[in-house]
């Protein structure tokens, strides 16, 4: 029983399916807040984030089931891989595959059930992560662009859940906040991707993986990662700037937002793997840091 759990961690992802979790209920909690705020609703609907958070944990379950069963003779190759449930010779492709696809429907029913849009951007997002995402990493740098699209879609989800079956229905500045939401996360994957793939680049090279901007871990790579670092600390203000956001997210992100470029521009400088480890490290920090912060600027 204590290999199947380990397996089946291993099989979803276990703490990138947690991230992804975290930033959908964080996020549905910041919705209800302002639904809260304009009278649309009465209070946080507490059922439906609990459907959020099973129907989002299966669909990025099955997501992530669907890449390893694709890349299950490259998980062979690689250190950090190997010992998956399926190169491992635990489970078969068959069994991965049913696991994902009971858990993708299941999820994407419930999520489905919270509104269309929820349903129909799991759909898209698991369409997009397994098949798209996936057999890119080793064809081309674009990869990472693919991936920060589903990668940046539970927030999203999370708002959009939030709003439910509510009979006033959407306004335009509850789109205009979703994509915020969205774009701010889609930016931040970005050094977040990069720095991961600097630090493991000898064992993506061992399976074919392209996920660094350049073909290198090199001056230019870094170049680029800081690059992507400056970009989100505008992308950051946004919510304050369009007025849904205080100033105690504006200040948080902005130091946040500060520190994270300053690693970035070690990186930069030193070229090196320590370096590029600090900011793997603040890229973990900084996504769960951002949405709580929001989220307590809403409350106070």
């Amino acid at each position: 029983m204590k290999q199947f759990f380990s397996d089946f961690s291993k099989l979803v992802k276990f703490r990138l399916t947690f991230l992804v979790v975290f930033s959908a209920s964080v996020t549905f909690l910041i919705g209800s807040k302002i639904q809260v705020d304009r009278n649309v609703i009465d209070s946080i609907n507490w059922y439906n984030w609990l459907i959020l958070i099973i129907g989002g944990f299966l669909v990025t379950g099955a997501a992530n089931s669907f890449n390893e069963v694709i890349e299950k003779d490259l998980d062979k190759l690689m250190m950090r891989t190997k010992d998956r449930p399926m190169p491992a010779g635990r489970m078969t492709t068959g069994q991965g595959l049913v696991i994902g696809l009971v858990m993708g429907i299941t999820g994407t029913f419930l999520l489905g059930k919270l509104n269309l849009e929820t349903g129909l951007i799991s759909v898209f997002s698991i369409l997009l992560y397994a098949f798209a995402y996936t057999p890119l990493k080793r064809k081309s740098p674009i990869a990472v662009f693919v991936g920060a699209i589903p990668g940046a879609l539970p927030p999203l989800i999370g708002y959009l859940a939030a709003i439910g079956h509510s009979p006033v229905g959407y306004v335009p500045k509850d789109y205009q906040i979703a994509l915020v939401l969205f774009l701010v996360q889609f930016v931040w994957q970005f050094p977040h991707f990069w720095s991961i793939a600097w630090v493991v680049d000898d064992d993506y090279k061992l399976a074919g993986f392209r996920l660094l901007p350049t073909k290198e871990r090199d001056k230019a790579s870094a170049t680029i990662t800081f690059i992507s670092t400056l970009i989100l600390i505008p992308v950051s203000l946004l919510p304050t700037i369009l007025g849904f956001g205080g100033y105690i997210i504006a200040g948080v992100s902005l130091v946040l937002g500060l520190i994270f470029a300053w690693y970035a521009y070690q990186l930069m400088q030193k070229q090196d793997l320590a370096s590029a480890r600090k900011v793997m490290f603040c890229s973990f920090f900084y996504i769960p840091l951002v949405q709580l912060v929001l989220l307590f600027d809403l409350v106070v």
